[in-house]
């Protein structure tokens, strides 16, 4: 039995094992196949897929950054796979913890500053004023896209952990009224627990394929 609600999103209570973090490199022994099998029907969507997204980044980055796509489809990947892993009985949800969402957010927007106030200071500069704003407004306006502009960070961690959360949280508290049902409800119950299951991979997909899309347009804006 959990202790508290949310037991179930802390590394050490799944199975009493400290190794749930090991599941955030699990994805890896889902990608060899295609290199040494006959390809698949679902390997062949899955190339789909990328190619569609490297034609979406490339527009997204601009002409002469086309190599720049991997990056940001890695990203997509690895936060993918972690989302539907966790959608798994008993294994942990990475993806729900700022841990791992910070990780990933932090070093990309600390880079893209760090490439961009070096290379394209006079850019960055004008980002901070809107094109059209009046002589008084533009000391509040520098304030204003400068914080904007910190937080970035902290609102993709957050954005990609609360959508986690609350998905198995909802699941968790509707799962734990089961015995308490009547034998009667307990089909509406399975029924609305697919139902959240049905939303939870839609959610898994659209966090992750979100969170790519920013980090691009951040990454599109310091060139």
């Amino acid at each position: 039995m959990m202790t508290n609600l949310f037991s179930s999103f802390d590394p050490s209570a799944c199975l009493y094992l400290p190794l749930n973090w090991f599941s955030t490199i699990l994805f890896g022994i889902f990608i060899p196949y295609s290199l040494w099998l006959i390809p698949t029907r679902s390997s062949s969507l899955w190339k789909k897929v990328l190619l569609s997204l490297h034609k979406e980044f490339k527009t997204l980055l601009g002409p002469g950054s086309s190599g720049s796509t991997f990056l940001f489809i890695s990203l997509f990947s690895l936060i993918l796979y972690n989302n539907f892993l966790g959608l798994f009985p008993y294994i942990f949800t990475s993806t729900s913890h700022l841990a791992l969402t910070l990780t990933l957010a932090l070093p990309l927007w600390l880079s893209f500053m760090i490439y961009g106030w070096i290379n394209n200071t006079i850019h960055m500069l004008a980002h901070l004023v809107p094109q059209g704003t009046p002589p008084l407004l533009m000391p509040f306006m520098v304030c204003i896209e400068t914080i904007s502009n910190i937080i970035r960070p902290g609102t993709l961690a957050v954005r990609l952990a609360a959508n986690m959360i609350a998905g198995h949280l909802l699941m968790t508290l509707l799962g734990n009224t089961g015995p308490l049902m009547s034998t009667s409800l307990i089909s509406v119950l399975l029924a609305t627990q697919i139902l959240l299951l049905i939303l939870e991979s839609a959610v898994a997909i659209i966090q992750s394929y979100v969170f790519a899309v920013l980090s691009t347009l951040y990454s599109s804006e310091v060139t």
